[in-house]
C-alpha cells in the first residue's frame, strides 16, 4: 500500500529533519501568563486520559469562555455538568493520573 513504513526515530528524523532550537524549546512544566491568556478565552476543550484497560478515552467539554479557571501554574479547575452519568474521566483519572487537554 505505502512505498515506506517508518518503524524508527531514527528514519523519522532522516525524512522530516531536526526541529529548529525555537521548536525544539518549546514545552513548558506550568501555565504562564500566554497560556492562562489563552485559557480564559477558550469556550471549549476535549480532555484525554487512559483507563485501567488501557485505552483512551476524549471528553469534549465546552461552556461560556473562562469556563475552566487557572487556579495556579500547576492546577486547573474544570467544572462537570450533569449529563450521561458516565464519570469516564473521573474513573480513568482514579486509575491514571495522566491527562492531555486541547482548548
Amino acid at each position: 500500500m505505502f512505498e515506506e513504513v517508518i518503524t524508527t526515530q531514527s528514519r523519522l528524523r532522516e525524512i522530516v529533519g531536526m526541529p529548529s532550537h525555537r521548536m525544539g524549546g518549546k514545552h513548558i512544566d506550568h501555565i504562564d501568563d500566554i497560556c492562562a491568556k489563552y485559557i480564559a478565552a477558550s469556550p471549549y476543550i476535549v480532555i484525554s486520559t487512559r483507563g485501567s484497560d488501557d485505552l483512551l478515552d476524549m471528553s469534549p467539554k465546552g461552556d461560556a469562555a473562562g469556563f475552566v479557571r487557572v487556579l495556579n501554574e500547576k492546577v486547573l479547575a474544570i467544572p462537570d455538568r450533569l449529563g450521561n452519568k458516565r464519570a469516564d474521566t473521573f474513573d480513568n483519572l482514579l486509575v491514571n493520573p495522566e491527562v492531555g487537554i486541547i482548548f
